[in-house]
């Protein structure tokens, strides 16, 4: 027992020892649409945020970043618009390729709060509220996946969201789907 708890305060002793905070921000570019049991178009948004980085070792870091994000999807003459502040905390794993150049391999949970968002209709000015009385849920969960490529400080970055939640009520159980493609600096 006493070997078994002084080895485990060695290594959280060494994992504290080395881990360092990054801070960076990123924008890009999204291609959402729903899953479930409806007939919808991907729609073209985007994304902006800051994120940190906190390494516990050269390979292993966890990378929560704070997004502003636009999802949604077109079907039939509506476009539907909706923005989240969204909150991602993927556990990575970096692989050095060369001298100042690293892939990083992530993935973890996603947590998303629905702040805007309208209906566009085609050929009408009217707008309704996507997160109104009768509309989708502010709360989304899921799981992101993703890869990244580090050149310095600069990174390019692919990644995923499939949402476990339903975001709206009724027939489809529809859920939020989400790849984009962005970029990024280090500080």
């Amino acid at each position: 027992m006493k070997k078994g708890l002084i080895f485990v305060l060695f290594a959280l002793v060494s994992i504290v020892s080395y881990s360092q905070i990054s801070w960076n921000a990123k924008v890009g570019m999204n291609m959402s649409n729903l899953t479930g049991d409806v007939d919808t178009d991907m729609k073209i948004g985007f994304n902006v945020g800051v994120g940190a980085e906190y390494a516990f070792t050269e390979m292993w870091s966890v990378q929560p970043s704070l997004m502003f994000t636009s999802k949604g999807y077109k079907a039939d003459g509506v476009k539907c618009n909706p923005m989240y502040l969204e909150l991602p905390i993927l556990a990575a794993a970096r692989f050095a390729i060369a001298d100042n150049q690293n892939i990083v391999v992530k993935a973890g949970p996603y947590f998303a709060f629905g702040v805007a968002g309208k209906y566009k209709y085609d050929g009408v000015d009217e707008k309704d509220d996507v997160f109104g009385d009768d509309g989708w849920k502010r709360f989304d969960a899921g799981l992101g996946v993703g890869v990244a490529y580090e050149i310095n400080k600069f990174f390019i970055d692919l990644s995923g969201e499939f949402g476990l939640t339903k975001i709206a009520d009724g027939d489809g159980a529809p859920k939020n789907m989400n790849f984009s493609i962005g970029v990024g600096y280090k500080f």
